[in-house]
């Protein structure tokens, strides 16, 4: 294995990313990077480092007329290979305008709905995606541009649940540079450069701009930011759960019910972390719930009146009744 191999290699095995016996769903779009990381999974699993199963996943979003010509690379490439591939064509333009949703948006979706439909008609239990370094940057960029908080500027996550991304601490030069060494001629999607998506002028205009004028490091920079953001966040975080564990009375699956007198006892960082965390518990997402909206809770439970409510979205209902604080799903 060349060095390129081996740090990604190591990436799998110092965050414990894929185990013997694991099967792998590999988000396989033909581009650079996706192509990458099947090469290389592929090339760990054939030389018996590791001994799982992969198959790629294909999706065309029937946005570009060269998506045949990625279709068709896609394919050749892993009957080669003789890597299983599962292929679904979705109108993701229609899809968008009938959800009321942005472009990138509803491709996002409609991309990790598919790969969740690959895992379980093949019983998999991951999903590699392939996120270098720079797709993380640009996910800060985006969250802080929105008015995140310090979760969202922890970027993407080597290891979030069932996806894996191996390349995440890698640069997206080095993956051209692999890739070209291999003599694989991978597709470029032509839309990258198309700045009316908002992540492509975060790509193309706005990290440029800063790394010209400002900071030829950047990326590197925002990377050191991100990891001390995890630091923090992930200690607040086991501060929080530990705070959540002695002041919760009863849960089940669409309803947490808390301790009111000492849930105003916490800090206010730490009962925020608590109300998201029971919310995404009880409801399964935390979409839609605003800073205002734990700020209004937060100030609800320290007025201790009893049998008044909040709808921080149209799936939750936090109410307060006999001294106590009930996060439900509606």
């Amino acid at each position: 294995m060349n060095d390129f191999e081996i740090r990604v290699l190591n990436a799998i095995k110092n965050n414990n990313l894929i185990k013997d016996g694991d099967k792998v769903v590999v988000g396989f779009s033909g581009g650079p990077d996706s192509t990458t990381l099947l090469h290389i999974l592929n090339k760990i699993k054939s030389e018996k480092i590791l001994d799982f199963e992969i198959v790629a996943a294909h999706i065309n979003h029937g946005l570009r007329e060269n998506a045949v010509l990625d279709e068709e690379f896609v394919k050749e490439y892993c009957e080669e290979r003789n890597i299983p591939l599962y292929i679904k064509h979705a109108d993701v333009k229609q899809l968008a305008q009938d959800n009321k949703r942005g472009l990138e948006d509803m491709g996002r979706i409609v991309r990790y709905e598919f790969f969740d439909e690959v895992s379980k008609e093949t019983n998999a239990n991951l999903i590699a995606i392939a996120h270098n370094k720079k797709d993380s940057v640009e996910t800060m960029l985006m969250n802080l541009f929105r008015g995140c908080g310090l979760t969202g500027l922890r970027g993407i996550e080597i290891k979030d649940g069932k996806y894996i991304r191996p390349l995440i601490n890698e640069d997206r030069t080095d993956i051209e540079e692999y890739v070209s060494g291999e003599g694989i001629i991978p597709r470029i999607d032509e839309s990258n450069s198309d700045n009316t998506y908002t992540r492509n002028r975060i790509r193309n205009i706005v990290i440029p701009s800063i790394e010209k004028d400002f900071n030829p490091n950047f990326i590197e920079s925002m990377i050191r930011l991100s990891e001390i953001v995890k630091e923090n966040d992930d200690y607040i975080n086991m501060v929080a759960n530990e705070a959540f564990n002695n002041i919760i009375i009863s849960q089940n699956d669409d309803e947490i019910i808390l301790n009111r007198k000492k849930f105003n006892e916490l800090d206010k960082i730490i009962q925020k972390k608590i109300i998201m965390k029971s919310i995404q518990a009880a409801v399964g997402s935390t979409k839609g719930v605003e800073k205002v909206n734990l700020e209004d809770i937060i100030k609800l439970c320290n007025n201790n009146i009893g049998n008044k409510y909040l709808t921080p979205n149209k799936n939750v209902k936090i109410e307060l009744k006999d001294k106590n604080i009930f996060i439900q799903k509606k």
